[in-house]
């Protein structure tokens, strides 16, 4: 049962590191890893799985801006759709293997889904980036340890 509690939290945590949340889900990743206690396959599955969901959310409030964009509750100003839009429409798709950087990586997702980026390329690059993201703090989390 403590496992599903740990391996639930983190992706729920690596969910909400992909929203509009103030979440971070690499310190809890960290620290689960140092701890030694879990697999560290599934503990980067999870977080994984989590934070593409999360994106993929991302993609899909975008799809449908215009009925929620005015909303208080809207994860991005219209500034940062503006500057986001730019960003994605000189550099394309793959600008979506930003989608792991904090500050830039979720508008970039919610910004795919307003200009209509199809959903399997942008499954495939952001999961890219997300899975990558957390092995590398696995990797510098275990070399720490």
């Amino acid at each position: 049962m403590m496992d599903i509690a740990v391996y639930g939290g983190l992706f729920f945590a690596a969910f909400g590191a992909a929203s509009i949340l103030p979440m971070q889900s690499e310190a809890l990743l960290a620290g689960l890893l140092i701890a030694g206690d879990h697999s560290i396959p599934l503990l980067i599955a999870a977080a994984s799985l989590g934070n593409i969901i999360g994106s993929v959310i991302n993609w899909a409030l975008g799809r449908s801006i215009e009925r929620f964009g005015g909303r208080r509750w809207f994860p991005a100003s219209p500034a940062q759709l503006d500057r986001a839009s730019r960003w994605y429409q000189k550099y394309g798709r793959y600008s979506l293997l930003l989608s792991w950087a904090p500050i830039i990586g979720d508008p970039i997702t919610l910004i795919a889904g307003v200009l209509r980026e199809p959903l399997l390329p942008f499954v495939i690059l952001v999961s890219i980036a997300k899975i990558g993201r957390y092995m590398v703090v696995a990797a510098v989390a275990l070399n720490w340890a």
